[in-house]
């Protein structure tokens, strides 16, 4: 059984970076968790934390609720983006 906190980080509407996580995990297990063929991964994590971020305190700041959109939602602004 899985914590909370575990539950919480594989929940989409919580943790907008599910993917990244994923995908640098498998990285890691496939490369005999050798970070440096990982680098390409753990940046797109890192760009991905930064964004929603950025977008959580700005919605916080705008007294938006909830400061992070569901995934639906966020599925929508990247559209939106292209």
């Amino acid at each position: 059984r899985m914590s909370r906190h575990a539950q919480q980080l594989r929940d989409h509407d919580i943790n907008p970076c599910v993917e990244e996580t994923d995908a640098s995990r498998k990285c890691m297990d496939d490369n005999n968790y050798n970070k440096n063929m990982c680098t390409d991964y753990f940046l797109k994590y890192k760009s991905c934390r930064k964004f929603w971020h950025n977008v959580m305190m700005q919605r916080r700041r705008n007294g938006i609720k909830p400061e992070m959109p569901s995934a639906e939602e966020r599925k929508k602004m990247l559209e939106s983006m292209g």
